[in-house]
């Protein structure tokens, strides 16, 4: 009874501790003590269960409110409109397989690269990911001994923990992924240098190299001057550079991330860069445009596979969107708009995280200056338990292990969250939750841990005798 006590005691001062103090305190804790912390928390839990919530913080969408703010686009091209491109191409009749020119000039000085080293295609930038590496699989791609599929291994680097569907459209093609731990400014180059030096099954490597998602980092000059020095085995690898971000940050400080495409020019390495982008989270991510940046040799190379695929891509699209934006500094100008809608709520989760488990070491997470994301990672094999308990508590997050290759965490420790698309009155409580439900999960694996200690003496006591 005595020990009980004390125990509750301890939970009572726990929430005033700094986080050593928890873990030196949580260590010396019974299983009866736990038990007692962990009924309390349930207590909360169940009666978030009864409001039958559903927020959903799954997937890094644009909330409603963002959408509106590209509402003016559909206006701008009517019956009356000179529908014409810059170069005389009638928008709304077959040709220009790559875009039209001044949809090529718009992208490419989003991404600091020339036009015509641009390919304007459909919506999707990954639909133009995988239907990269789908023709290097057919084809090869240029300077390709072979196509890819006739070789016995392929294989890409993946930096972790990274986006999901990158590592989907790999293990769709059976793409062997090999990961690559991230540190704060960006990929473990040594480890990339190597690996790529030595093995010429290596064809690729994916990158997301502004506000990585879903960590948030943006690669250093460093690294990236690495990327574009790199001298790989394999004479047709190529870095899949997902410049998703490139334009997101959430604050007025501009962050800025050196230009691959023209570090890769100065070591005459340009055709080892394919280069990706969209206005999914500028316009519309069902409606808006994306583009491809890549050398001469590789645009000539693509652009004569594509025209089995397609004569052209939706071009009254493209024209709306020059006509909307005008240029780069209207994009920009957009973009502000964007960022005085989401910042709140990055900081409505970064504020309830710190209030809720600042206090007691059990998970860290990222403070990102842009991007669409907040990666946490908990204590060691905590993460799927507290994404089940999500669940049913009516919060849908994305599933753990999704931000590593095969949907596989080691560590079973990283979670991904997404607030841009709930309201700042559904990520309260939607954040709250995931704060209990990561201080239940941390719990029943220190009550685990604890009765395996509690019982260890016993073990041994009937072992010896």
């Amino acid at each position: 009874m005595m020990q009980n006590m004390k125990d509750i005691a301890m939970l009572l001062a726990i929430n005033h501790m700094t986080g050593s103090q928890y873990e030196t305190c949580a260590s010396q804790m019974t299983t009866t003590g736990l038990s007692a912390l962990k009924d309390s928390y349930m207590k909360e839990y169940e009666a978030y269960q009864c409001k039958n919530l559903k927020l959903d913080m799954s997937r890094g969408k644009p909330g409603p409110d963002q959408l509106v703010l590209s509402a003016p686009m559909l206006d701008v091209l009517s019956s009356q409109s000179d529908l014409s491109a810059s170069d005389g191409t009638d928008c709304r009749n077959y040709g220009c397989l790559d875009g039209i020119p001044e949809a090529k000039e718009l992208m490419g000085s989003l991404l600091g690269l020339p036009a015509e080293n641009m390919i304007v295609g459909g919506n999707s930038s990954l639909n133009m990911m995988y239907d990269a590496v789908s023709r290097a699989m057919l084809h090869g791609v240029y300077g390709s001994p072979k196509p890819w599929c006739r070789l016995e291994k392929v294989k890409f680097l993946c930096p972790v923990p990274g986006y999901d569907r990158h590592f989907a459209i790999c293990q769709h093609f059976g793409i062997e992924m090999i990961c690559v731990p991230m540190k704060e400014d960006g990929p473990d180059m040594n480890l990339v240098e190597k690996l790529v030096s030595e093995d010429e099954s290596i064809k690729g490597i994916w990158c997301v190299p502004k506000f990585s998602n879903p960590g948030g980092i943006t690669y250093s000059d460093e690294v990236v001057r690495r990327f574009a020095n790199l001298s790989p085995k394999a004479p047709d690898f190529r870095i899949f550079w997902d410049d998703a971000y490139f334009v997101h940050e959430l604050t007025d400080e501009k962050v800025k991330l050196l230009n691959l495409f023209e570090e890769a020019k100065k070591n005459g390495k340009e055709d080892m860069v394919f280069v990706f982008c969209s206005t999914s989270k500028i316009s519309y991510p069902g409606s808006g445009l994306a583009a491809m940046g890549a050398s001469f040799h590789n645009i000539q190379n693509i652009k004569m596979q594509m025209t089995v695929q397609t004569i052209g891509n939706d071009k009254m699209n493209q024209l709306r969107h020059v006509r909307f934006f005008r240029d780069k500094e209207g994009v920009l100008s957009h973009m502000k708009k964007h960022a005085a809608l989401i910042r709140p709520k990055f900081q409505l989760v970064e504020r309830i995280l710190e209030e809720e488990l600042g206090f007691c070491g059990i998970a860290r997470w990222t403070e990102p200056k842009g991007g669409y994301f907040i990666s946490l990672d908990t204590q060691p094999s905590c993460a799927k338990r507290v994404i089940s308990l999500c669940r049913d508590a009516g919060v849908v997050m994305t599933p753990a292990g999704a931000t590593y290759p095969y949907g596989i965490d080691p560590e079973d420790s990283n979670i991904r969250i997404a607030p841009t698309y709930p309201t700042l009155e559904e990520l309260e409580p939607a954040a709250r939750i995931l704060c209990l439900c990561i201080k239940i999960a941390t719990i029943e694996k220190m009550i685990a841990q604890a009765s395996e200690q509690e019982a260890a003496p016993q073990k041994a006591y009937a072992i010896a005798q």
